[in-house]
């Protein structure tokens, strides 16, 4: 007789244990990519409560990549683990039942899961990343004074280094400004106080200076030291330099269908233009990853089952340190893969795979050895 009463209560064990895992994860990867990603984009300063909102949406995304598999295989360890200890594998096989039988509800889960995270790399972290990159832009034209922060210098608008000592809304005090020449500082002014503008119909910034002295400085020994003083002069920011250092789209941020066609053509889908060995490498890892990582709870199933009937331990800390030594073997590869991915002769779109390969061959052999006992 088909067992439903078990399959459904053996689901709901690892299901739970998974949202569980979820949860608590993804709240401490959320919280903790939000104040980094803000610090990184706009810096210690004050957003509107929609945009911290949109933040948390667009991180979420990442967060579940990697939580997901790494709540499932913590759940499967706990679950499995306190079945073992409590004796309750060895009464099922007693009825007759085997191994694979037993785990039939668990692999089912783990193929849906694998489902969702196909759907999560594949369509919607991309899509995510692409908003998140475009968001700091737009915050910028509509509250350029975020940009300036306190104490802080300024390094995102190209060919400019810009100190704040106060602000005030759009005063500025104590204004030190570097204007760069290739990698190498060509003007220095320092100004007492600024006020930013915006131009109907631009997106560049007018900054008005008062109170400034400027001085030149030679590059590369060309050009003589010079300098003056004056109560007021103009600034022009260019904004539209920095959208498109913004907007410039990476491998990560494209669609999966344009990363494919990217590496069957050997042209980029943005520019048109010929895809390099290196470019072509990137597409190439970046279509790989999100495709490999999104069999990581199928390939965790296999190895988890084995490993929590092994450890038979009923602490909690015992299975989530075996799951974050496991997770942390795999996300290795990862990690090397993205690092060599513009060395096309290391091959990292085949190292993206290796995880999987090994995990489920290692999983398939303990598995084996478990339905043998």
């Amino acid at each position: 007789m088909f067992p439903r009463i078990f399959d459904r209560y053996l689901g709901r064990q690892v299901a739970s244990a998974t949202l569980i895992g979820v949860a608590l994860l993804s709240g401490v990867m959320v919280l903790g990519n939000v104040y980094k990603k803000l610090d990184q984009l706009l810096g210690n300063t004050e957003l509107p409560t929609s945009v911290i909102a949109e933040f948390v949406l667009l991180v979420i995304p990442f967060s579940l990549i990697f939580t997901i598999p790494w709540a499932f295989l913590t759940g499967i360890l706990l679950v499995f683990g306190r079945l073992s200890a409590d004796n309750e594998l060895v009464s099922l096989r007693m009825t007759g039942m085997s191994m694979p039988r037993i785990c039939a509800p668990v692999f089912v889960l783990s193929i849906a899961l694998s489902g969702l995270c196909l759907w999560v790399n594949v369509s919607l972290a991309p899509a995510a990343k692409d908003r998140m990159k475009r968001l700091f832009y737009q915050v910028a034209v509509k509250n350029p004074e975020t940009l300036f922060q306190e104490g802080q210098v300024l390094e995102r608008v190209p060919g400019y280094r810009i100190y704040t000592g106060k602000r005030q809304d759009k005063t500025l005090t104590d204004m030190h400004i570097v204007m760069l020449k290739g990698s190498q500082s060509s003007t220095y002014i320092h100004a007492n106080k600024a006020t930013l503008h915006t131009t109907p119909g631009s997106i560049d910034l007018l900054m008005e200076l008062e109170g400034m002295t400027e001085e030149t400085v030679p590059v590369d020994g060309q050009g003589k030291l010079g300098g003056f003083a004056m109560n007021h002069q103009w600034l022009k920011l260019p904004l539209s330099e920095m959208q498109k250092d913004t907007v410039r789209v990476n491998a990560s941020m494209k669609t999966t269908s344009a990363l494919t066609e990217e590496v069957r053509t050997w042209k980029d889908t943005i520019t048109g233009e010929a895809l390099t060995p290196v470019t072509r490498s990137l597409s190439l890892t970046e279509l790989s990853k999100r495709y490999s990582f999104s069999m990581a709870c199928f390939t965790f199933a296999l190895v988890g089952i084995p490993l929590g009937v092994t450890a038979q331990r009923r602490e909690t800390s015992s299975g989530f340190a075996l799951s974050l030594i496991t997770a942390t073997v795999y996300i290795v590869f990862i990690i090397l893969a993205d690092t060599l991915n513009d060395v096309p002769s290391a091959m990292p779109h085949l190292i993206m795979w290796l995880p999987n390969v090994i995990f489920l061959g290692m999983g398939g052999w303990l598995f084996y050895k478990l339905s043998r006992k």
